[in-house]
């Protein structure tokens, strides 16, 4: 079994328009979305859920009415989440990280640290495949925790009925659900684009997948639109041994199918669904050979 995560280093560069087409196009494979601050791969999956489960992350603290306000929890708290009050001293669960140390402080043991729902995530049926996503409730933290159990979910299933590979669709941008969604993969697909903010966060996101000395491929997108970024892009992919397995022409028609719920390649006329059926021809070779 190989594993696949499409990645972006930012928002907006057509990584998850990619990652679904790749799902409708693959063979003997499961889904994950592990955007789970902002799941959106089920737009177009439209998948049936057939198990969902709470997601319990990390505790919070709460107080009781033996507080006596000494303020010893307020001092020592570094993340400002307790505030005075005139009966008892109040703490804000967006801003607690439950690192327990109000708990350990309390002279009354007034504090203790409580884990609350943060979440829920899904195994469901789609057309094409079994999808693992999750949603992450606003303001929740422990996304990493989150993408890690719908990955390990994913891996027991794939074991379970014999498949050859996983596609990971990451969160944008280099954050915690970005460094779980890549620990212990194959291959690392970078989508970018031919912008300014394309390329610095496109290098940002290859220094993290560096790390974990991940078979690393790329693709541009919108390559056409700039040009001479597009080659500073190559150039960066030749120095750093990045494979750059695909490049995809600029299409008004996508954000039309995107809008209608439409798989890109379901239009194979359009210069973008050639490019992306090519692309994945491409990586059909490497994946499954």
């Amino acid at each position: 079994m190989k594993q696949l995560t499409i990645i972006s280093g930012k928002g907006g560069t057509g990584k998850t328009t990619i990652a679904s087409n790749f799902i409708k196009l693959a063979h003997d494979h499961i889904a994950v979305d592990t955007d789970v601050d902002a799941a959106n791969l089920h737009i177009l999956l439209k998948p049936e859920i057939e198990v969902k489960k709470d997601f319990i992350g990390g505790a919070v603290a709460k107080v009781n009415d033996d507080c006596i306000t000494c303020g010893k929890c307020q001092e020592l708290c570094r993340f400002d989440a307790i505030s005075d009050s005139t009966v008892k001293i109040k703490i804000d669960p967006l801003k607690c990280e439950g690192c327990g140390v109000c708990e350990y402080i309390c002279p009354t043991g007034a504090i203790t640290l409580v884990k609350e729902k943060q979440g829920q995530f899904y195994t469901s049926n789609t057309s094409f495949c079994k999808l693992i996503h999750a949603r992450l409730n606003p303001g929740a933290e422990n996304s990493g925790l989150l993408v890690t159990t719908i990955r390990n979910i994913a891996e027991d299933i794939a074991y379970a009925e014999n498949k050859k590979l996983i596609i990971i669709d990451g969160a944008p941008g280099i954050g915690c659900p970005v460094i779980a969604s890549l620990n212990g993969v194959d291959f690392a697909l970078i989508v970018t684009e031919p912008t300014l903010s394309g390329i610095s966060d496109f290098k940002k996101i290859y220094d993290v997948a560096k790390f974990f000395n991940i078979k690393m491929f790329a693709c541009i997108n919108k390559f056409d639109i700039n040009l001479s970024n597009t080659a500073e892009i190559q150039k960066f992919c030749t120095q750093n041994n990045i494979s750059l397995i695909g490049k995809i022409s600029y299409d008004e028609n996508v954000p039309k199918l995107l809008s209608q719920k439409k798989f890109i390649i379901d239009s194979p006329q359009n210069p973008a669904a050639k490019d992306i059926i090519k692309l994945w021809e491409n990586f059909d070779k490497i994946i499954y050979e």
